[in-house]
């Protein structure tokens, strides 16, 4: 099978990399405190903010955002400068990672906000914390522990504003439901076209495989289809509705989940 080409533009990207054989990176929290320093060495010379991040034992997550379009060069300096210190510091030799790194380019707000709460209850979901900002190597810790430092790549962090709202933390807390993981699993397998130096998302279904199925249901269809990229006007068109009609079915759902995650 062919490799997804990357999404090297600037914005925001989620990145995932493992050890080989899921083997540890991380044998200490000294190691972790050597990858965020070199993470910044990368961060600093390639104009990359960091927003969030989670470093577990084997594998780690980030949530950067690029102001040119230099992904790999920043991911080749990050891994390599990490690989060199770790096998020279416990004399090994070989790979440390397993294979190359997953990148994501997370194309809008929802996606965004749900990898947050992603990234941010890993530790939870391994069962090593009870609660968010608990496990310490994640960024929320720090931002919630006055005796942690802010590393300076995240300094500029939306994560850092987002805190201070009323009800964000209580939205971070929530347990990411079956259908969270799948809409992120759908994000992240989502066809991104690049044509004449603009991306362009594919749909993951057509209409007809949308609504083939309403005759109990439609509003949750409309809202699939809304999230997969379809505009209210053509799915009004579709089903005979009024751009009116489809646009109150969306507020009502979005009041509805306001209402459900408070």
């Amino acid at each position: 099978m062919a490799r997804r080409p990357r999404i090297n533009f600037a914005g925001f990207h989620h990145i995932i990399n493992r050890g080989v054989a899921r083997t540890n990176i991380y044998l200490n929290r000294f190691d972790k405190e050597e990858f965020l320093k070199i993470l910044c060495n990368a961060c600093e010379t390639y104009k990359v903010n960091l927003h969030d991040y989670c470093l577990m034992d084997n594998h780690y997550h980030l949530l950067v955002e690029l102001t040119q379009e230099n992904l790999s060069l920043f991911m080749r300096q990050l891994n390599s400068n990490y690989a060199i210190y770790f096998n020279k510091k416990y004399s090994r030799s070989g790979h440390l990672w397993q294979g190359r790194y997953k990148s994501y380019y997370v194309y809008d707000e929802n996606y965004l906000f749900m990898l947050y709460r992603y990234i941010e209850q890993n530790p939870i979901k391994a069962k090593i914390s009870k609660v968010i900002g608990e496990y310490e190597f994640t960024f929320l810790a720090t931002l919630l522990n006055n005796n942690l430092d802010i590393i300076d790549c995240a300094k500029r962090s939306q994560l850092k504003n987002l805190i201070q709202e009323d009800g964000i933390l209580e939205h971070f807390e929530l347990t990411l439901s079956e259908n969270d993981f799948v809409r992120i699993q759908q994000a992240q397998k989502r066809e991104i076209n690049i044509k004449e130096h603009e991306l362009k998302l594919s749909k993951t279904k057509t209409l007809d495989e949308h609504f083939e199925d309403i005759e109990n249901e439609r509003n949750i269809p409309i809202i699939n289809a809304i999230d997969d990229g379809y505009t209210q006007a053509s799915i009004a068109k579709y089903l005979s509705m009024s751009t009116s009609s489809i646009s109150k079915i969306i507020r009502k759902y979005k009041l509805i989940n306001t209402d459900t995650n408070k």
